[in-house]
């Protein structure tokens, strides 16, 4: 089938002058648009220094403005498109079958500008820092009591679950259950997902979640309210010689290193069930960060030296995350100003609701609400889309405020 584009030839002057006035049709701000050029810019720019020699960074950079410039290459030619079609049919002197074959493609290309322009905006969000690295899904129940620790072994079944249909191959590093008759009812857990950027994938699910139903002790059948607290953190590997060098924890020089000297270590004997081997080792340690006094404890190997590897690993974790979350926190307080608010929302706040009564399980960041809790704590579908929604509205509050920035800086500069 003959398309309307196969018989447009293009115009001097048109293009450029239809790309000044299509930004707020196709809901891509000029403010972006400039910075989405300027990168493309440097992109070409750093391209054409790789081909003379090479050079790691340079590679690695170009990389990252590659995207931004594939998807700026397509949103200008689907502007060209329109500007040409558009001009078409303003021509009286175009023949009927051309004319229909022009508005069927106008249509058409009109209805895919949105998504282009939504995937060119994404493309200009600064990668996380910890994005391609597998994570720690650290799980605690807070107020609540029993109810709070049986929801968090519910949460820990629900992530195993939601990991294990991804392929990311979850392991539990630390499963720790209060002690009682009852063996789910869970007071800390560590999950490991080894996959490549299963940082990026699970950081939505860093925060408070709440869960109301009817307890199975509540005689009067009220319902209660009790809270989970999940913190997902990123997982280096045991030697970071291989990593960046901004992510390498053992270079002094990197914002992720910690100073043995700063943290004290305790070997302890493992506590619950296990026997003879409980209560003649000491397996278990417990490391202290003295700047942050941030406390880990592993027990749940037999082997002394394998409980030091993890706990070492969950430390860094901590001290990474919350190091990054620091320098998030200084953004959001220079975009404060600007935007009137704050951009994102901290480990501290309440992200979701699980409600029982009404199988529902609603997001409160970007307001989404499944009315299936069973496809949500299965781990499956449910739970995917909660999640997919959830990276839609934090790459929207991102770019908000990176327009909200460059609209800034324009107005200080004039």
């Amino acid at each position: 089938m003959l398309r309307c584009s196969q018989f447009i030839r293009p115009r001097f002057g048109l293009n450029q002058f239809f790309r000044r006035t299509v930004h707020s049709d196709s809901g891509l701000s000029p403010v972006l648009l400039t910075r989405a050029r300027l990168l493309a810019s440097e992109h070409a720019k750093l391209t054409d220094r790789l081909a003379e020699s090479f050079d790691a960074k340079i590679a690695k950079r170009a990389g990252e403005l590659a995207p931004v410039t594939s998807v700026l290459k397509e949103w200008d030619s689907a502007n060209d498109s329109i500007a040409e079609l558009k001009s078409l049919l303003e021509d009286r002197q175009t023949d009927e079958e051309l004319r229909s074959l022009a508005t069927e493609d106008l249509q058409s290309t009109n209805g895919a500008l949105p998504a282009i322009s939504g995937r060119l905006k994404k493309s200009l969000i600064p990668r996380h820092p910890f994005a391609a690295l597998p994570c720690l899904i650290e799980i605690r129940p807070g107020a609540g009591g029993d109810e709070a620790g049986l929801f968090a072994y519910e949460m820990l079944r629900m992530y195993l679950s939601f990991c294990s249909r991804r392929g990311l191959r979850p392991t539990i590093l630390k499963q720790d259950v209060e002690d009682g008759p009852s063996e789910d009812r869970l007071s800390e857990a560590v999950i490991e997902v080894e996959a490549e950027g299963a940082y990026d994938i699970l950081r939505t699910e860093s925060g408070v979640h709440r869960v109301q139903r009817v307890p199975a002790t509540e005689a009067k059948g009220r319902t209660h309210t009790s809270a989970v607290s999940v913190m997902v953190l990123p997982s280096f590997p045991e030697t970071g010689s291989s990593m960046d060098n901004a992510l390498n924890f053992e270079d002094p020089t990197s914002d992720y290193y910690i100073d043995p000297q700063e943290v004290r270590i305790e070997k302890m004997r493992a506590g619950g069930a296990g026997g003879q081997h409980v209560n003649k080792t000491e397996s278990a340690i417990r490391l202290t960060h003295f700047p942050t006094g941030t406390v880990v404890s592993m027990q749940d190997e037999r082997s002394q030296q394998a409980n030091r590897r993890k706990a070492w690993q969950v430390l860094r974790a901590k001290i990474a995350e919350a190091r990054q979350e620091a320098r998030e926190q200084e953004l959001v307080e220079l975009r404060r100003g600007v935007l009137g608010g704050v951009a994102r929302m901290g480990r501290g706040d309440k992200i979701r609701t699980y409600n029982f009564g009404q199988s529902r399980c609603t997001d409160h960041r970007c307001g989404t609400t499944i009315h299936n809790l069973d496809a949500v704590l299965d781990g499956g579908d449910g739970l995917e889309t909660v999640m997919e929604n959830v990276r839609t509205w934090m790459a929207d509050r991102e770019v908000e405020a990176m327009v909200a920035e460059d609209m800034a800086k324009n107005k200080q500069k004039k």
